[in-house]
């Protein structure tokens, strides 16, 4: 890799920018975190106060959005050329999306979140550690990891792959707004955009690692004593960004497809090895009653405000959530546009949509529905470990109560490390292809900076506050794109009007130069 190269390929009206950005968060995180944590969360209680019902609102839009697409005439359009072929097969297009998309956090939260919840019901819904209360637990867990999420992803997913591929624009955030802006993605707002995209990436990124270096720690010191200190959450980190940057310079066929396969096999065998030594029955008939809940409620809590609930819990949790999959999806939405060539809107959204929300289900279902039975019929302990000792402890808290304890933590922790490496790993590529004019193959160098700095940023968002700090830091870099969002489906919508416009019945894409 020559240093010329590598100059010539980045965009330096978004490289430098950005990288002025991130670098200026780490350096003010080091040499003074006390002074970043105070601002951050005064920053972050006006955002949550004023704009919170922001994220509330257009996170159901989008929702609606990319369910009306699929099931529309839209439906049939290619993203790409009519005679083109996925590059990948399903099952590693599946497995992919759902290892870069939220892996690390269903590890960190599977458990956590519906034991949180049983302890402490959302809104005041149910008494405390009742069958009432798991059934809520149960019901706000998936509202917050299955359809919601993956709607945002889809919809930027789908905004990407049209343009880049229908329309042959590079494969940049920026280039969605073609219809709005036109010529002007190539300038000064075009490349505002796409530094938005990247640092929204970048601290979404560097949440989950912070999320995996303290779930990984929390196992160590579970299993062997290790002890639980940021020194040892921070060493984690490092361990594993020198990993995710030797794969993400491996390129996606070679290092995330392996690990993302390799991966869900792994969780699978875990799932079911709860799923039959643990209680069968009643995670069947956790999975069948609280969906239908889940279903039947899905409105009321989609369009849940402050204005008549917990405002506070509302923050911790679902616009925590909602913040942090906007954050993500610059460059999950990206990486699924990069792997989902070939395939029509309605394959794209049933694919992105349905089907990683069918695992969640069930993964919640089994990993907190196990969790939950432990606590209304067994050995319970786990509110109190989480409430003691945090979420981390908590799926090794419940491992323990099972045979073969000490093997399934480590392959517990094993997964955890996996996904680490898996989506940061595709972030660390996505990043530095939107700092390099969009090409599907940025120079090894910009990537492996990308991934230093999403590293470093994990580190200073760790000992600025552990999992404060990175909800903190997830919100404040969503809060932007979020507008950036709302403004990139309204120049799908015109692309997609004007493509049935200019060809009625779907045929060929034109062949236009970017």
């Amino acid at each position: 890799m020559a240093l010329p190269d590598t100059l010539r390929q980045i965009d330096r009206g978004v490289f430098w920018p950005a990288i002025v950005i991130a670098s200026g968060f780490v350096l003010w995180g080091v040499v003074s975190p006390d002074s970043l944590a105070s601002t951050a969360g005064a920053v972050l209680s006006w955002i949550i106060r004023v704009f919170g019902w922001t994220f509330v609102v257009s996170t159901a839009f989008f929702l609606v959005f990319a369910v009306f697409l699929a099931i529309s005439r839209f439906g049939k359009i290619k993203l790409g050329h009519d005679d083109e072929k996925p590059e990948f097969s399903t099952i590693s297009w599946v497995c992919m999306m759902f290892s870069v998309g939220m892996g690390i956090g269903l590890m960190f939260w599977g458990v956590a979140e519906p034991v949180f919840h049983f302890g402490a019901p959302p809104h005041g819904m149910a008494q405390p550690q009742t069958k009432e209360a798991a059934l809520v637990a149960m019901q706000y867990a998936y509202f917050h990891w299955a359809l919601h999420p993956w709607a945002i992803y889809a919809v930027v997913g789908l905004a990407l792959a049209f343009f880049s591929y229908r329309k042959n624009l590079p494969t940049l955030i920026s280039s969605a707004f073609y219809p709005l802006l036109g010529d002007k993605i190539h300038g000064p707002v075009g490349r505002t955009i796409d530094v938005l995209a990247i640092i929204a990436t970048l601290f979404g990124t560097a949440t989950s690692l912070g999320l995996g270096a303290q779930q990984i720690n929390s196992g160590m010191n579970y299993l062997w004593n290790t002890g639980e200190s940021s020194t040892i959450a921070l060493t984690i980190i490092a361990v594993l960004t020198v990993f995710f940057i030797l794969s993400a310079v491996s390129g996606v066929g070679k290092g995330i497809q392996f690990l993302s396969n390799m991966n869900m096999i792994i969780a699978v065998i875990l799932l079911i090895f709860l799923a039959l030594i643990g209680p069968t029955v009643f995670i069947f008939d956790t999975l069948t009653e609280a969906m239908g809940y889940y279903l039947s409620d899905l409105i009321t809590m989609s369009f849940r405000t402050a204005a008549f609930s917990d405002g506070k819990w509302l923050g911790s949790w679902t616009i925590f959530y909602w913040a942090w999959w906007v954050s993500w999806a610059p460059f999950v939405g990206v990486f699924i546009a990069r792997i989902s060539r070939g395939r029509t809107i309605r394959e794209f959204v049933i694919g992105v949509l349905l089907i990683p929300s069918a695992v969640t289900f069930v993964w919640f279902t089994i990993m907190g529905g196990t969790a939950l039975y432990s606590e209304l019929m067994g050995a319970g302990g786990l509110v109190e470990a989480v409430n003691e000792r945090g979420a981390p402890v908590s799926l090794f808290a419940l491992l323990a109560q099972y045979p073969m304890a000490t093997l399934t933590s480590t392959v517990a922790m094993f997964l955890v490390a996996i996904f680490f490496v898996s989506g940061a790993d595709a972030a660390s590529v996505v990043m530095g292809m939107l700092s390099s004019r969009g090409t599907l193959h940025p120079a090894p160098g910009i990537v492996v900076l990308w991934g230093l700095l999403a590293g470093a940023s994990a580190c200073v968002l760790l000992v600025m506050g552990g999992l404060a700090g990175l909800q903190t830091a997830s919100i404040l870099a969503a809060a932007p794109f979020l507008v950036v969002m709302v403004g990139l489906c309204a120049s799908l919508w015109i692309g997609l009007l004007d493509e049935i416009e200019a060809h009625g019945s779907f045929g060929e894409a034109p062949k236009v130069e970017a």
